[in-house]
């Protein structure tokens, strides 16, 4: 955490009418836009002059989040969301390590003259971008960071319902419902007070997992049935969607949430891959099990990065150019993949 005379600049910022901006990740997800709209409401609590701006569209399941209407977005208002980063005296940023990742933002971000906050649980953050740097690899999630953040402000008693169900939003999508990455008592210790705050945790559950459409669902069988290779010999798994396939299935943001998992969950596997082809680009989404780090394995050959068992990379090639190229890279790590789960 910071330091009690960081903390108090911070103070000075929000109690001052100084003009404040959220920023995230591109393609946000839970943790991303629950994070944001925590701050969001915390600072509004605080009666500060904040607004929010998230780079792209993020999954329909978190509209029900209170406000999230209320998000610029960038690609729908960039003379708006500029105006905003080009005038801010203080921007957090939420749920990203390093500025590049938050693709058409990126430039306004460097340019704005604002001071930055970082608030995050990526590996290896680029701190030499950011004014105040709060950056903890074992939190479940920057929605758990943001709560610390709040209470070391001495505002604790601020984080009501609304703020509650925010940051329950960020843990429980960031963990997989708690499957993944939150072997950790404080993580518990957080949700328990978010649920005594008023969150209904069954209600928010439902309102993020049991919201798919059919053609979601069917995009889902789809992709295990028909894109799913499985490397029997490098216990790897991977699914890969064509950009003809996410029309047919009438793709909408935040349909493949999700479905690298259902390739990791097989008892053989160790690290599984989703490859989904955009307008421009390839997206990848990398999971593993265990030891093996899919986050040195991304930024190292794949453009990208997150967290050992959870990352995510960039490619700019044919979709079966990729697919080539990934069996390729992994086969060097072969005997690291090797191994069994006890």
């Amino acid at each position: 955490m910071l330091e009690k005379q960081q903390l108090e600049e911070i103070q000075n910022y929000i109690e001052n009418g100084k003009k404040i901006a959220i920023t995230t990740h591109t393609n946000p997800d839970g943790d991303a836009i629950g994070s944001s709209l925590a701050v969001y409401h915390y600072l509004k609590t605080k009666g500060a002059n904040v607004k929010a701006v998230v780079p792209n569209k993020f999954p329909g399941f978190l509209k029900w989040l209170p406000n999230s209407n209320e998000l610029i977005i960038f690609e729908k208002d960039a003379k708006k969301a500029k105006k905003v980063l080009e005038e801010a005296d203080l921007i957090f940023c939420l749920d990203y390590n390093a500025l590049l990742r938050t693709g058409a933002v990126t430039n306004d971000l460097k340019e704005s003259k604002g001071k930055k906050v970082l608030i995050d649980h990526h590996i290896s953050p680029e701190v030499e971008d950011f004014d105040y740097v709060i950056s903890d690899v074992n939190s479940s999630s920057t929605g758990e960071i943001v709560y610390e953040f709040i209470a070391a402000m001495g505002d604790e008693d601020l984080i009501k319902k609304t703020i509650s169900e925010c940051l329950y939003t960020c843990i429980i999508t960031d963990t997989g419902s708690f499957s993944h990455s939150c072997n950790n008592v404080k993580t518990y210790e957080i949700t328990a007070k978010l649920i005594a705050n008023g969150v209904d945790a069954r209600k928010s559950h439902g309102l993020i997992y049991d919201t798919f459409s059919e053609s979601r669902l069917r995009l889902l069988g789809f992709a295990i049935n028909d894109r799913m290779l499985v490397w029997d010999d490098l216990k790897t798994a991977l699914i890969y969607l064509t950009k003809d396939d996410l029309v047919k299935y009438k793709y909408k943001v935040g349909d493949t949430e999700g479905v690298v998992n259902f390739a990791l969950s097989m008892d053989k596997v160790n690290m599984a891959v989703l490859v989904t082809e955009k307008d421009k680009k390839i997206r990848l989404s990398f999971r593993s099990k265990g030891s093996f780090s899919v986050n040195d394995l991304a930024r190292k050959h794949f453009n990208g990065g997150g967290h050992r068992n959870a990352a995510g990379g960039n490619m700019a090639k044919p979709i079966m150019e990729v697919i080539d190229e990934i069996k390729s890279v992994v086969k060097n790590y072969k005997n690291q993949l090797n191994y069994e789960i006890k």
